[in-house]
């Protein structure tokens, strides 16, 4: 490891810290956040990096053009589209309060018109107020771009990094010692999807399903994200239950979670006047999780009588 920079606190004023890049071979020419260049804003923090790491691994994760928008390492909005300019629209939509102050990450350059986008874009919230970022980053950027990110505000941090979905090894600190282990790199692409449910998915449904399982294993657990056409509309991250989860998500996604699909991080303990029952009362129309509980019939059978349509996937993607 390498001092790169003094930080002016960790996560709270009266915590030190400092950033360090791992200047290992299995390191060499991997990308990611810390080498990343920062074109224009101010100073890194220890909370910036975390955020901007968050974000870009998610929105590299997605093989299709994509923006996510973190906030406390968690995404609140993720959208893909062939155009980024309303991929970036349908992402603060999600949740354009969580997004004010968040961190914009993109998988593909950014040009002169979706930079404008970014500048000009008011919160949906009262269509007046201009959205406020800590971090933009992308792979690249047009010149014209960078001129008109720069000339949002001279705090905009503005970062540029090469591609890094998540990869390698993956270190945590405990007291005492050091937890290792591979990076959670599995994607939909190398999973069976398994049908358990009387209801089949249509093709639209399984392009959700893998869109929102792909997003849910960037969310903190207990996860559980809610997506239709290939945009988020709602999360529950973080709660020490499942079903807590699920109604914020659900909340979140207000009347759009009709006809919507949920995925869950981890398998559901129970089903009945739980997790998944509340979900096909809401209106969710396909769910997918990992399977693997004792109570796995009793989800099948809530589903049929809804019918609902879920999928096993016999991955689990905690995230702590």
């Amino acid at each position: 490891l390498q001092l790169s920079q003094p930080l002016r606190y960790g996560e709270n004023p009266h915590q030190s810290a400092a950033f360090y890049t791992d200047l290992s071979l299995r390191e060499f020419n991997a990308g990611g956040v810390a080498t990343s260049k920062v074109h224009w804003g101010k100073e890194m923090s220890y909370n910036n990096y975390l955020d901007a790491d968050a974000a870009y691994q998610c929105a590299c994760d997605y093989l299709e053009p994509t923006c996510t928008i973190v906030k406390h390492t968690n995404p609140c909005g993720v959208a893909t589209r062939t155009d980024l300019r309303e991929a970036y629209r349908l992402a603060v939509i999600a949740d354009p309060i969580s997004a004010f102050g968040g961190i914009v990450a993109f998988n593909r350059p950014v040009d002169e018109s979706l930079a404008q986008e970014i500048k000009d874009y008011r919160s949906p919230q009262d269509g007046k107020t201009k959205m406020f970022y800590e971090i933009v980053i992308a792979p690249s950027y047009t010149p014209a771009a960078l001129e008109i990110l720069k000339s949002k505000s001279k705090n905009l941090r503005i970062l540029e990094a090469k591609p890094r979905a998540p990869s390698g090894l993956s270190l945590r600190q405990v007291a005492g010692g050091w937890l290792s282990q591979a990076a959670d790199s599995l994607a939909p692409e190398a999973i069976e999807f398994k049908c358990v449910s009387k209801a089949q998915p249509t093709p639209k449904q399984l392009e959700d399903l893998k869109f929102a399982w792909r997003c849910v294993k960037h969310v903190k657990s207990n996860a559980i994200t809610i997506a239709k056409d290939g945009r988020l509309l709602g999360m529950g991250s973080g709660q020490p239950n499942r079903v807590n989860s699920v109604r914020i998500a659900i909340e979140k996604s207000g009347k759009e979670v009709e006809g919507a699909v949920l995925a869950s991080d981890a398998f559901f303990p129970f089903s009945w006047n739980d997790s998944v029952e509340i979900a096909c009362k809401a209106g969710v129309k396909a769910i997918v999780h990992p399977g693997g509980s004792i109570r796995d019939q009793d989800a099948i059978d809530c589903c049929d009588k809804y019918g609902v349509v879920l999928l096993t996937t016999g991955h689990r993607h905690f995230r702590h």
